[in-house]
């Protein structure tokens, strides 16, 4: 039976471009750092002799952010903003490199570029540029990951990257210098290579998804022509694979066909869970330090957090969905976990007294938040272009009236209540009723089946168990998401009870328990 769990949005972010690659910095000491990539396609400004429209440039902007806990209301604050070339994805050396943090970021020129962090106060940092590779003309770099996973040191410090052309690109970072050489490069996919990933077990060896629906391994010792295995078993493009840093051969993969699975990387045959997660799996990371718990960026449903110990213990067909964080005309894609050990910052009392309110004044309140809280984007007239796709769209959207911008005091909030407030920087925040356009879905079937969400949104069925939890261990855990075409960064609290539904119905009364029976 699944631990109760709920989510807790704590700021929304307006980023202008549509964002689609968020990481948390995993160095030591640097937890609080959290960059953010966006991706934005300009309409063609000129035309040729022929008429015909001249090519979109592709532009975007990499944020940086720093989280301080102490700020509970707007616990993010932007420290930087360069603007780039689109990002298709970020990732950070998980160690040091010359005794700085630094980041790979893959663009829409085909470039992967490297830079450090640097300065000593959290709040002032800054990224400098250190050095980039080019991997071609006319493609677009996908994806990078770092050989760094398990965060160990002493091992050759190596990036692979996959582009729009079907190549993988393998580096070596050399950090005395420090400097990058290209080991090698060599086709994996005859359509684009979405993604790229290590074993961080046996970093020699690296997987491959592509749009041609195929999973590759690679061992990059030996004559890169012939991968060491293919499995055909997704339906669509492979796009999103994470090598767990927790257990030696577990690995989970994503794709255009809506299922996680999940592999015993000794038996490629035959996946060791399959679940259906209702959109394209975008991106997949495990939780730094629960090592069954699996966040996805599920493009059209929204992300989703898995449990995986059933099938990594008992082999069950599928991973239950502890909690969904759902968005509306928007599509997921960046997701990652924070390293950052949060404290509740909602106190007891805070909770208790929003647990003693019945479910309908909590339905009440959503409803009413639900109309004031509503934005509604009019009279859209936007080429859109998104990182997995190969043409444009053009979105014309008529209405009656303009869009009117909502403040901060422009809705219902329970008092002392983080989540409705706004920074003039933000969008509209999201209460604590999981209502249709905030995160956690009362009516996701995901989430009512696991337990990990009711429709009183508080993530449990009632308030004697919303009372109870308080005092019950629990793992907590800050999350960063952002999604396209709306142009929004969520930082968000995932919370997990460590004590399951069944524990807790051991220590009621008896009456507690035939009363919660005739439910």
């Amino acid at each position: 039976m699944a631990a109760p769990c709920r989510t807790r949005t704590l700021q929304v972010v307006d980023t202008e471009f549509s964002a689609d690659a968020v990481e948390w910095c995993p160095v030591e000491g640097w937890h609080s750092i959290l960059a953010c990539g966006t991706y934005h396609l300009r309409p063609p400004t000129a035309t040729d002799s022929r008429g015909s429209n001249g090519a979109c440039d592709r532009t975007g902007r990499l944020y940086l952010y720093h989280y301080n806990e102490e700020q509970p209301y707007i616990p993010l604050t932007e420290i930087q903003r360069i603007d780039t070339a689109a990002i298709l994805d970020i990732k950070w050396c998980h160690i040091p490199v010359a005794e700085h943090p630094m980041v790979g970021i893959a663009n829409s020129t085909g470039a992967v570029e490297f830079c450090h962090l640097t300065g000593s106060e959290k709040n002032s940092c800054m990224l400098e540029p250190c050095f980039r590779v080019d991997l071609g003309a006319q493609r677009l770099a996908l994806s990078l990951d770092w050989s760094t996973g398990r965060e160990q040191c002493g091992c050759p410090l190596r990036v692979i990257s996959s582009d729009s052309e079907g190549k993988l690109n393998l580096f070596s970072i050399d950090e005395s210098a420090p400097s990058v050489h290209v080991l090698n490069q060599w086709e994996a996919h005859k359509f684009e290579a979405w993604i790229a990933a290590f074993n961080y077990w046996d970093t020699d060896i690296v997987y491959s998804g592509g749009d041609d629906s195929l999973l590759k391994g690679w061992d990059t010792r030996c004559s890169p022509e012939t991968p060491v295995f293919t499995s055909r078993r997704h339906s669509m493009g492979v796009c999103s694979i994470q090598c767990s840093p927790h257990r030696e051969n577990l690995l989970a993969t994503g794709s255009y066909d809506e299922h996680v699975l999940l592999w015993d990387t000794r038996n490629i045959k035959q996946p060791l869970a399959d679940t259906h997660v209702e959109g394209g799996v975008w991106r997949l990371k495990w939780h730094p330090t629960c090592d069954f718990v699996l966040l996805a960026a599920c493009m059209q449903s929204g992300f989703k957090i898995l449990d995986c110990r059933g099938s990594m213990a008992e082999n069950t067909e599928e991973c239950i969905i502890l909690s969904s964080y759902v968005l509306h005309n928007s599509l997921a894609y960046g997701a990652d976990w924070s390293r950052l050990c949060p404290r509740d910052s909602l106190t007891a009392t805070q909770d208790s007294a929003a647990a003693c309110l019945s479910s309908e004044e909590l339905v009440g309140r959503s409803e009413e938040g639900d109309k004031r809280l509503n934005l509604q984007v009019q009279n859209l007239k936007i080429i859109y272009e998104s990182p997995t796709a190969t043409f444009d769209v053009i979105l014309d959207e008529e209405s009656e009236g303009p869009a009117l911008p909502l403040k901060a005091e422009g809705g219902p909030k329970l008092s002392g209540d983080p989540d409705l407030v706004r920074a003039p920087d933000l969008k509209g925040s999201l209460d604590l009723a999981g209502g249709p356009d905030r995160g956690g879905d009362p009516e996701s079937d995901s989430g009512s089946d696991s337990g990990a969400k009711r429709p009183n949104g508080m993530g449990l069925g009632r308030s004697g168990d919303s009372t109870r939890s308080l005092d019950s261990p629990k793992e907590m855990s800050i999350v960063a998401t952002c999604s396209f075409y709306d142009n929004i960064l969520h930082v968000w609290k995932w919370e997990m009870s460590l004590v399951t539904p069944l524990e807790m119905s051991s220590t009621r009364s008896p009456s507690e328990r035939t009363v919660e029976s005739l439910h």
